[in-house]
């Protein structure tokens, strides 16, 4: 039979597409926007569909350069995005949007090699733009994730681009191979290649909460949690997310805020309770500068101009 040479179970929900394998389940939301659960061996890692992130905390020398006047409408961007449309490709040959009623068209058991889910977002910026998300699973469990910017005329510069990865309950510790310490793209010559492991998550202990936790030229990332919000979970095993670079190196933060928390917090007895994980995989990272004291603008070969293209991917494993 056709099935048994195929290793991913596919179910065609009437709003989720459920994508199932040996010790994997993942479902794609039409009407959340986005991968709305992530279960590895019966573990679920996502609190909240990932979304497009433009946007790290201020530094102190972006508020003396006046950076947030000036690229301040992505901070709105940040936190409100349109899905405008959703594509699911089987085996190569598109689906459409196979929601109800036209999902009732698939039979209980369908299997496929290969399963592709395509996202297109529309940003609430002037002149607004397009991010494109694309998560291809192979039979596996791996997720192939492909983030593409488009770049528009008018744009002001981007913080940031990325992926924002918001997970159940906070992290214990995370692993990964790349640069040492805290690094950016005009602070990174003196950080050192290698295998490094974080056991606080809190933020850098700056007199203001800002930007930090940035880890730039990345290979890999191991993310390792044993809490759980399923209250019939018998355990506390611990558990660990793999993230893979797919063609180049990739920067993330892993911290247990998102970037409106700490821009919202003017001390640090002001941050909430620290109860998620906030893991953001980037693409694009603008430098924090810092050459005369503080105010200065980056110098020109570490800003983002949102006006061009940007395209990078990675490995969920």
């Amino acid at each position: 039979m056709e099935c048994t040479s195929k290793t991913l179970r596919v179910v065609y929900g009437d709003f989720t597409l459920g994508v199932h394998g040996e010790g994997f389940d993942y479902i794609f939301s039409y009407a959340q926007g986005g991968l709305e659960s992530l279960v590895k061996n019966g573990y679920e890692w996502l609190y909240r569909c990932p979304k497009p992130t433009f946007w790290r905390a201020l530094t102190d020398n972006d508020r003396g350069s006046k950076f947030h006047i000036k690229s301040g409408s992505w901070l709105a961007a940040d936190m409100f995005i349109d899905c405008k449309d959703v594509e699911v490709i089987t085996d190569g040959v598109s689906q459409g949007k196979p929601c109800a009623p036209d999902n009732n068209k698939y039979g209980a058991d369908v299997f496929a090699n290969e399963i592709t889910v395509k996202y297109i977002y529309e940003t609430i910026t002037t002149p607004s733009t397009i991010v494109t998300v694309t998560y291809c699973v192979n039979g596996e469990g791996k997720i192939t994730v492909n983030v593409s910017y488009k770049g528009a005329k008018g744009l002001p510069e981007l913080p940031v681009f990325g992926l924002r990865f918001i997970m159940p309950t906070l992290a214990d510790k995370y692993m990964y191979e790349g640069l040492s310490g805290e690094t950016y793209p005009d602070r990174k010559a003196g950080a050192v290649k290698g295998v490094y492991e974080i056991n606080d998550l809190s933020l850098t202990p700056y007199l203001v909460p800002q930007e930090c936790g940035m880890r730039m030229d990345s290979d890999w990332l191991e993310v390792t949690r044993h809490t759980s919000l399923n209250n019939s979970r018998k355990d506390n095993s611990v558990q660990t997310l793999r993230i893979e670079k797919d063609k180049d190196t990739f920067a993330f933060s892993c911290l247990p805020y998102t970037a409106s928390e700490i821009e919202n917090a003017t001390h640090h007895e002001e941050l909430p309770p620290a109860r998620r994980t906030v893991l953001c995989i980037y693409g694009a990272v603008r430098g924090v500068g810092g050459i005369d004291s503080w105010g200065s603008d980056v110098e020109e070969e570490y800003h983002i101009n949102a006006e061009e293209d940007i395209t990078y991917s990675f490995v969920i494993c």
